[in-house]
């Protein structure tokens, strides 16, 4: 979609002196999310003197700067602007020249192998039961759809993901976990997602994957990054421990 028809939707405002918000929306949804990825896409790829990082969540993007780095390499084109001023119009012409070029790029999918069930997913019935279905319905259901990464957060290499079937959809446990093991995969209302480490935390547990999420020793730590899509692919128990080994 062209930026001009989409424009009037995005607005900006300022937080603090250090950073700008640009809001593509109000909601967690699919397109909503796209537009988040081109804007971050545009000023990652052509950042401004002064420029620090670009932090995506569901519906915007927060782009922190160093003023005066912004102020030593803008002050001839300042006139009477303020620095935000000049940074906010930066973007907006950068999104006008740029959008279509970022818009029309590739997303990529991600395969995650999980065994469901059992000491894998401890709370697969609970799941099941919740939504009068078969723990082997719930995982049927689980691997047949496409999800989609909204956000990385809470735990290193977490995964927001978008796309859960209604038919499995489930609150969160009324008494949180204190520690739950790396890589179990989990449901809570309508999304689903991994834990990368071990963590406390609430969701529902319905299996477990041996594929690491988050890689501290690499360069890219995050498996995963705001705009993949993942499917889940389930695997046997031999399976699994047999792809842990070969992951040590």
């Amino acid at each position: 979609m062209a930026f001009s028809t989409i424009k009037e939707s995005i607005t900006f405002h300022p937080l603090g002196d250090t950073a700008i918000v640009i809001q593509a929306g109000d909601d967690i949804r699919e397109d909503i999310h796209q537009r988040v990825q081109h804007i971050f896409a545009c000023i990652e790829q052509y950042p401004f003197q002064g420029y620090i990082e670009a932090v995506q969540a569901f519906a915007n993007v927060t782009v922190f700067y160093e003023p005066y780095t912004v102020y030593q390499s803008a002050q001839l084109h300042l006139g009477a602007m303020s620095l935000y001023e000049w940074v906010k119009s930066y973007i907006k012409q950068l999104l006008e020249d740029k959008w279509k070029e970022e818009a029309e790029g590739k997303r990529r999918t991600v395969d995650i192998p999980v065994c469901y069930g059992g000491a894998f997913g401890p709370d697969l019935e609970e799941v099941a039961h919740i939504n009068d279905l078969t723990p082997e319905e719930v995982v049927r259901i689980h691997t047949s759809g496409t999800y989609l990464v909204y956000m990385i957060g809470f735990a290193p290499g977490f995964p927001f993901l978008g796309g859960l079937s209604d038919s499995i959809a489930a609150p969160r446990r009324d008494t949180p976990r204190m520690s739950i093991p790396k890589g179990s995969v989990g449901i809570a209302g309508r999304q689903t997602g991994v834990y990368p480490i071990s963590t406390p935390g609430g969701w529902q547990l319905i299996g477990q994957t041996p594929l690491p999420l988050f890689r501290p020793d690499q360069e890219a730590p995050s498996l995963l990054k705001a705009g993949d899509q993942v499917r889940f692919v389930q695997m046997s128990e031999k399976e699994f421990f047999s792809m842990k080994e070969a992951k040590r």
